[in-house]
C-alpha cells in the first residue's frame, strides 16, 4: 500500500474514533441530564421545609438543591450583591440580599431579576420592602469554585458576580469577620406584584435534553465516514494496484 493511502486510512480511522468519542460523551451527558431532571423533579415535589430542617440536611451532607423552604427575617438592602444573568433573553442582574434572622445570622436570598439600568437600589425603591417578612423559595447550594475556566472572575470592585461565591459575597457585604452566614442560598419565589423589582421566581427548573439526538448524530457521522471513506480508500487502492 502506498504511503498516501496509509495516511488516508489513518486519517479515516482517527476521524471515526473522534466522532464516536463525541457520541459516547453525549451518551454520558444524557445520563447526567436525566439524573438532574429526576433529581430536580423529586426535590421540587417535596413539602416545604423550615430553615432549621434544611440546615440539618446540609450539615448531614444530604441533597438540598431545589428543596422548597420557608425562612423569615428582615432584608438588609444596603448590602445587596449582584449576579450577572439573563432573564427571558434580557441581560441584567439577580439581586442577592442578606436576610437577617432572629438569631442574628444572615442568609443570602436571590430576590430575582433587575435590568442592567436598575442595578442601583435607589432606582427601584418600591421593591425595597421593609420589616419582617416570610420568604418562600428554593434552597440552593453554594459552589466552592468557578464552574470552569471560561467563567470570568467576579468583579468585586463593581459588585458584579459571574459565579456565586458565598465567601466573597460575605466578605464584600460584611467584611472578613462579619456576620454569621448560613452556608447556602435561597432563591425566592415569584413576587406578588410583577411591576416591582426585583422580579422573583427566576430559578431555572426546566432543562432541555437533546443529548440522545446529538449522540445519534455523531455516531451517524462516524458511520458515514466509515462507509464513504472506506469506499474511497478501497477505490484508490484498486486504482494504484
Amino acid at each position: 500500500m502506498k504511503l498516501a493511502n496509509i495516511f488516508l486510512a489513518v486519517a479515516i480511522a482517527l476521524g471515526i474514533v473522534f466522532l464516536s468519542g463525541l457520541g459516547i460523551w453525549q451518551l454520558k451527558r444524557l445520563a447526567w441530564k436525566q439524573g438532574l431532571i429526576a433529581r430536580v423533579e423529586n426535590n421540587l415535589s417535596a413539602s416545604p421545609l423550615s430553615l432549621d430542617d434544611v440546615q440539618q440536611m446540609h450539615q448531614q451532607g444530604e441533597d438540598i438543591e431545589y428543596r422548597p423552604m420557608r425562612v423569615s427575617g428582615v432584608f438588609d438592602h444596603a448590602r445587596e450583591q449582584y449576579f450577572y444573568a439573563t432573564h427571558k433573553g434580557n441581560p441584567g442582574y439577580f439581586v442577592y440580599t442578606p436576610l437577617k434572622l432572629n438569631s442574628g445570622a444572615h442568609i443570602f436570598v436571590n430576590r430575582g431579576y433587575v435590568p442592567l439600568q436598575k442595578k442601583s437600589a435607589n432606582t427601584r425603591a418600591l421593591g425595597q420592602v421593609a420589616g419582617r417578612l416570610e420568604i418562600n423559595g428554593l434552597a440552593r447550594s453554594a459552589p466552592q469554585a468557578k464552574p470552569n475556566s471560561f467563567v470570568p472572575d467576579n468583579d468585586l470592585q463593581k459588585n458584579i458576580y459571574y459565579w456565586k461565591s458565598l465567601a466573597q459575597m460575605k466578605a464584600q457585604a460584611f467584611g472578613p469577620d462579619g456576620s454569621q452566614i448560613i452556608p447556602f442560598f435561597v432563591d425566592a419565589g415569584a413576587t406578588p406584584n410583577a411591576q416591582k423589582l426585583p422580579v422573583g421566581g427566576v430559578t431555572r427548573i426546566k432543562f432541555t435534553n437533546s443529548h440522545l439526538q446529538y449522540a445519534l448524530t455523531w455516531f451517524g457521522l462516524a458511520g458515514a465516514l466509515l462507509v464513504v471513506g472506506g469506499f474511497f480508500l478501497f477505490g484508490r487502492i484498486r486504482t494504484n494496484s
